[in-house]
């Protein structure tokens, strides 16, 4: 293709395009991934232009960008893509599913061409002829009728910067003649880039290259029926727009030797030629009513306003790519400014504020900062749950087609936001879950309609806020649980089971290994089947999994996470010379209790009642096997936590205050502790552990 140019890496070592790669690979796997939603979300029946000129420039994008870093593969076939798309944004075939397949299985291609070449181009390539055929097929296929031909469509051009839908400059679709000075050009191939987008793009119009006095200077003669910012925004990602200079032009387009349409065929696939559909008119072309000159020349742009310059800047300032490395680096350091505020704070509680007034005030203000710091740092790793459910529309689209079933897919609280190590690891554990509730959750339509059910199934996926956790939920309103038919697997499989347990105790037994209703195996796995490894991975990022069911009413698994595994807020309990800190987020009230108000059950079990709730006492100082020095000193003060929906009271010596706490994994540096979530550090530089509420919930349950 004429679009790869491959010496463009830098002619003579002057010039490395590779420096660019990585962002061009995350920006076209962002454009892939956005023209994958709206081609997800697109009513074929009344899809309307803006959504169609979305999707055309999502594949221009990607095909601009490979065809300057010269991956030819990707080039040719999003330009497939591209033209089969354009056709449907000027109204000349009708959107139908086969084409949403083809443009889905083509964007699944480019993004396994872009993952080779990012991989230095190992492996074998993908082979892409049998998707270009279908592409070329179906733009084809539905060709206009002779009349509609014969009126020229207006030009919609496709904004690369810009999502909103570009008008055309004319409802009678007649062009305009302009000329269009670009320099100075660091590289000829810039030039030939912007010849190639009228060739490329049907509809923007036709090209001339005219003679220039200087080198480094192109000048074309254009006749096109697009606005001049319509035609800066698309020249953008191939040269800045202040070597752009656009004017009226008082004759007719002139007849090239040079021109970039000569010698090509009508119908051809980059067809710009006469009588192409949306081609501009080549006879009886008005005079124009009069251009203006949009952009200037790099001096005449000095003296323009200033509120010119920032609004070409605003793309570039709206967003900054920054490696996780880094991020991570900048909250460590702020943890580490955390403890030394921490230790300032608890010597300087001594001093007398009369003498040190100026001091303190200073070191108030600088707990102040750090905590404002602290959430402005962590908020940078924290992403919204969107990043998530976007995946999963595309995935159930194409396991219910597989499937025979219909289903609806329902996000909610896609704004939530987690942070980002732990959207990064909740991603599979969720993809299970999604796919289990539509193979083995949702039934088949037939079945549905028998059970008096409509027959598409819905399937629901929320994020929600709930004290200082993330709660997300998995519904299905299809078949739902079998207690018998669980009972009677777990039976065959020798597990300790009776039919005298619980529905929550009898639905925790789809967590063991291996374990599995399905009747038959298929390549989707059933509800069960790696569940256990579902559950692993939730209570490595401290989460517990829940789930609810009714046969024949659905099911529902709810995954509950802490937001951050970073810096949390956290209250400071003594017992005895130890030190331990609850989750902030957990705690409920605290109170001082008396020895007679705590009641003794059963094997040592102790219960206290708070407002009419008998709760579990649970000992720190026996949990934790805390050797006591101060024999005289007894634990008389109770914090109630909660975890999991249900609430224990923690017996401990005293309180010692809220504070920001530093999380540390203990695991890594040390090991495994039961009970505990973590470890950090004092203002004293002692290690004091973090207690995980949640296990010590569900020891009280034993």
């Amino acid at each position: 293709m004429a679009e790869t140019h491959q010496d463009s890496g830098g002619a003579g070592g002057d010039f490395d395009l590779s420096q660019f790669y990585q962002i061009f690979f995350e920006e076209a796997g962002e454009n892939l991934d956005q023209m994958e939603q709206m081609l997800l979300n697109l009513n074929l029946e009344t899809a309307d232009d803006e959504e169609l000129n979305g999707i055309f420039r999502c594949a221009h994008s990607v095909k601009g960008g490979a065809a300057t870093f010269g991956f030819a593969d990707v080039a040719e076939l999003t330009h497939q893509m591209e033209s089969l798309l354009d056709r449907l944004r000027r109204h000349e075939l009708q959107p139908n599913a086969a084409m949403v397949d083809v443009l889905l299985e083509s964007a699944d291609a480019s993004r396994s061409l872009l993952a080779r070449h990012q991989a230095g181009d190992e492996g074998e390539a993908m082979p892409t002829g049998d998707l270009v055929r279908r592409i070329s097929e179906l733009a084809a296929g539905g060709a206009p009728a002779p009349k509609a031909a014969s009126a020229p469509v207006p030009a919609v051009v496709a904004k690369p910067v810009q999502s909103a839908p570009v008008a055309p400059s004319s409802s009678s679709g007649s062009g305009r003649s302009i000329e269009i000075k670009i320099g100075p050009l660091e590289r000829p191939e810039q030039a030939d880039a912007i010849k190639e987008l009228f060739r490329d793009i049907p509809g923007l119009g036709q090209i001339h290259v005219l003679e220039s006095d200087r080198a480094d200077t192109r000048i074309f003669a254009v006749e096109t029926s697009s606005t001049d910012e319509d035609l800066l925004d698309l020249f953008a990602f191939h040269v800045s727009r202040d070597k752009v200079i656009i004017s009226a032009v008082e004759n007719d387009v002139p007849t090239s030797p040079q021109s970039v349409d000569q010698g090509q065929a009508e119908g051809t696939a980059f067809g710009f030629f006469d009588g192409s559909p949306g081609a501009p008119s080549q006879s009886g072309v008005p005079e124009p009513s009069g251009g203006a000159l949009v952009v200037e020349s790099l001096a005449a742009q000095k003296a323009a306003p200033k509120a010119q310059a920032a609004a070409a800047a605003q793309p570039e300032a709206a967003t900054i790519r920054v490696a996780i490395s880094k991020v991570d680096q900048l909250i460590n350091l702020v943890g580490e400014l955390v403890i030394t505020q921490a230790m300032l704070a608890q010597n300087s509680r001594a001093l007398d504020p009369a003498i040190y007034q100026q001091l303190l005030t200073g070191l108030a203000d600088l707990d102040r900062n750090t905590r404002d710091l602290q959430e402005s740092v962590m908020s940078i790793r924290m992403i919204p749950m969107s990043i998530v459910f976007s995946r999963f529309p595309r995935m159930l689209r194409d396991l219910a087609g597989k499937l025979g079933k219909k289903v609806d897919f329902v996000t909610q609280g896609e704004a939530t936001e987690l942070d980002k190590g732990l959207v990064e690891k909740i991603t599979d554990p969720l993809t299970h879950l999604v796919r289990n509730s539509c193979d083995h959750g949702v039934e088949m339509p037939g079945d549905r309609i028998a059970a008096g059910k409509s027959e598409t199934g819905t399937i629901t996926l929320s994020a929600s806020h709930q004290g200082g956790s993330i709660v997300i939920e998995v519904r299905d309103d299809g078949r739902g649980l079998s207690r018998t038919k669980i009972l009677s697997k777990a039976k065959e499989r020798g597990l300790d089971v009776s039919d005298q347990m619980s529905d929550a105790e009898v639905w925790q037994l789809i967590f063991a290994p291996g374990f599995s209703t399905a009747a038959v195996v298929t390549d989707v796995s059933g509800r069960g089947v790696g569940m256990d490894v579902v559950k692993r991975n939730i209570a490595a990022l401290n989460g517990t999994v829940e789930i609810d069911s009714a046969e024949g009413y659905g099911m529902k698994v709810s995954v509950r996470l802490p937001l951050t595994l970073a810096i949390m807020d956290g209250m400071s309990v003594g017992v005895g010379e130890e030190v331990y800190i609850l989750p902030l987020s957990s705690v409920v009230e605290s109170f001082q209790v008396k020895a007679d108000a705590v009641s003794t059950v059963g094997q040592g079990s102790q219960l206290v009642k708070v407002r009419d709730e008998y709760m579990p006492v649970i000992e720190l100082e026996k949990v934790f096997q805390i050797p006591r020095f101060d024999f005289e000193k007894s634990s008389d003060i109770m914090v109630v936590v909660e975890a999991d929906g249900s609430r224990v009271a923690l017996l401990v010596d005293e309180l010692l205050g809220q504070q920001q706490v530093v999380v540390k994994n203990l695991e890594s540096n040390y090991r495994k502790v039961p009970n505990v979530s973590g470890a950090t550090i004092l203002g004293d530089g002692k290690v004091a552990l973090i207690l995980d509420t949640g296990a010590l919930v569900r020891r009280s349950r034993h």
